[in-house]
């Protein structure tokens, strides 16, 4: 608890002592009166101050005004025990609502701690803490085993095992050594390390991740905007409502049936007016619906899963179409060369003139025939290098024109090409417009892509694609491995774009396929304006990946495809708790307030209408935060 909970948590404590030995006093009068204030001012002091505040701002019709109208109303009535009562179990509520978002924002300041406070920089033969703020680019800085690294940066010195969880969710260390690329956030958990840094602290992965998480309270969802304009119309109607009760029924009693104006008269239809304020309070509805949400996102933050906003949390469960990216989202993204055929020139030679085309590029296919080829590559035989997006590389290499890339690019060389019957995707070389033989290399899925399709499907999805830039008879392969029926072949990046475009308009604008949701799941390197277009763009496996952090709307802090059905799952869950509070709290207060209008309901049922039911909701939507694997 913290100090101010604890605050409140005595002055429960005393109001209720008070009011038990007030109770078992025989005093009677202007004295009972004087008493009982005193229990009743120290347990509602700051929400009457709140009050008034509104009222000198011309922001009258909050909770607060209705608490304070209501119990000094029954007060004036000389109903001591229940207006003191009816604000000393708000005050309750507001204490388990507070310690319930307290709760949930344990998870979010749980990623807060990945936050470094320093960085080590070694100066003059010591170690120096500096602020990782003025840490430059290309920096050599020292990350000692317990300590969390600062920057992003690449390790010249050193091994150690990594603790990823506070970024991804999972428990398993991760073990690095020197070359490797490490991001801030991780905590070193063995050996010493040094690490060149490649950006600045505010480019990092750490700063990224936590603006990410800060700012994801500023995006509403349309459940939220609901419940901001309900609250902002409904709080001024039963107001007036509560007015004209007190007022109109008495008047008539007088007017038409000619009544006696009698204090009693005036003192019922007064208390039912106050009862009415009291059950129509929204607290129920205003703190849990917000509150749901952000047990959500901080459930899902727990899992590695970052979602941006709870608009996203609900177009996520929304979602019943999956487009996925294949290579370094269903696939391991590492591709190896596996075999060289129909070569004129000699293995080796193939390879190296190939990796010398290849030189300048970072694409992966790129990298797995320079890490094949082996040996040192002379950058300078190079000369005239033209990337041809979607078909490959050609490059003037000792003074011939080489062409590496697919079937396209070796027709625009007027190249025969030889057929591979092997599965994979294929790298042809033709050397001056001479077709030289190919090169075969594989990519392998990821351990649980195949059984992340199925549970998809069992999280409701109904729909799952898969797009890629690779040939046919590859993407079919892996498709038919993966159990998706659904696959496009041999795209460009713009196709991509076109393909979701096209998936977008194919679901209909009916009132019910309008709310089914489109998501592109991407591995955040190339797949931006993909990740833009879709209804809720996913990027798999961004640790470290700028672009995949700015233009998804959840990011998956892992590799593992599994996330994404638990993500799904997790959003379902947190709007289906969002409904049952809405429906719940709008029933129950519907029907205690006809119950309070006609004089059944006392001032001890529009308690329970009011804290009672924002208590239940509380309690419901802290169930968001727990996450079933």
């Amino acid at each position: 608890m913290t100090k101010k909970q604890k605050k409140v948590l005595v002055r429960i404590i005393l109001t209720v002592l008070l009011v038990l030995l007030l109770e078992l006093l025989p005093v009677k009068g202007w004295l009972h009166f004087g008493l009982f204030l005193i229990p009743y001012l120290l347990i509602s002091y700051d929400i009457l101050r709140k009050a008034a505040k509104g009222i000198w701002n011309r922001q009258v019709f909050d909770e607060n005004f209705l608490m304070a109208v209501a119990t000094l109303g029954a007060i004036l009535l000389g109903e001591y025990t229940e207006g003191v009562a009816v604000m000393l179990f708000y005050q309750i509520g507001e204490l388990f609502q507070s310690v319930a978002v307290g709760k949930s924002r344990k998870n979010i300041s749980a990623l807060m701690d990945i936050r470094p406070d320093y960085a080590n920089i070694e100066r003059d033969g010591s170690l120096e803490q500096v602020d990782p703020d003025e840490v430059e680019v290309g920096t050599t800085i020292v990350v000692k085993p317990g300590e969390k690294i600062p920057i992003d940066g690449v390790i010249t010195e050193g091994s150690a095992a990594l603790n990823t969880s506070a970024l991804t969710g999972e428990s398993l260390p991760r073990d690095v050594a020197a070359g490797d690329e490490v991001i801030s956030g991780c905590i070193n958990m063995t050996g010493l390390l040094k690490i060149k840094t490649t950006k600045e602290f505010g480019d990092s992965t750490v700063s990224k991740i936590l603006d990410l998480v800060e700012n994801s309270s500023s995006k509403k969802s349309r459940s939220e905007h609901f419940i901001t304009k309900f609250a902002r119309y409904y709080t001024p109607v039963v107001c007036y409502s509560a007015l004209a009760l007190a007022l109109l029924p008495p008047l008539l009693s007088i007017l038409v049936w000619h009544q006696a104006a009698t204090a009693s008269l005036w003192g019922d239809w007064i208390y039912r007016a106050l009862t009415f304020l009291v059950i129509s309070c929204p607290c129920a509805l205003v703190i849990s619906i917000p509150l749901s949400f952000f047990a959500g996102i901080g459930g899902a933050s727990h899992e590695g899963i970052l979602v941006k906003g709870s608009n996203y949390l609900e177009a996520l469960a929304r979602t019943t179409t999956v487009v996925c990216d294949k290579t370094g989202t269903l696939t391991q993204g590492v591709f190896e060369v596996i075999g060289v055929h129909h070569h004129t020139m000699g293995r080796e030679k193939l390879l190296e003139w190939a990796a010398l085309a290849e030189s300048h590029s970072s694409h992966p296919i790129s990298q797995s025939i320079r890490a094949a080829y082996g040996g040192i590559l002379d950058t300078s035989r190079v000369s005239d290098v033209q990337e041809i997006a979607g078909n490959g590389v050609v490059a003037e290499v000792d003074g011939h024109r080489v062409a590496v890339g697919n079937q396209k690019l070796m027709r625009q060389e007027q190249a025969d090409t030889q057929e591979c019957h092997e599965i994979g995707t294929i790298v042809h070389v033709a050397v001056d417009g001479v077709y030289e033989g190919h090169i075969l290399i594989a990519d392998r899925l990821k351990e649980h892509a195949a059984n992340a399709m199925k549970e998809l499907h069992k999280a409701g999805v109904k729909r799952v694609v898969m797009l890629t830039g690779d040939d046919r008879r590859v993407a079919d392969a892996v498709a038919k491995e993966l159990g998706i029926q659904e696959v496009y072949s041999e795209l460009l990046p713009g196709d991509k774009v076109t393909q979701v475009e096209r998936i977008l308009e194919e679901r209909g604008s009916t009132a019910t396929s309008a709310k089914e949701k489109v998501a592109f799941v991407g591995d955040g390197i190339n797949d931006a304006p993909v990740l833009s277009r879709a209804d809720i763009g996913i990027a798999m496996g961004a640790l470290g990946s700028d672009a995949a952090i700015e233009a998804a709307d959840v990011v998956l802090m892992d590799d593992d495809p599994s996330k994404l059905a638990l993500a799904i799952r997790i959003a379902r869950k947190c709007i289906r708790i969002v409904y049952e509070n809405i429906y719940f709290a709008i029933g129950v207060k519907v029907l205690c307030l006809i119950l309070g209008a006609v004089g059944i309901a006392n001032m001890w049922i529009a308690i329970f209408a009011d804290v009672g039911v924002m208590v239940l909701a509380v309690l419901n939507a802290i169930r968001s935060l727990f996450v079933k694997k």
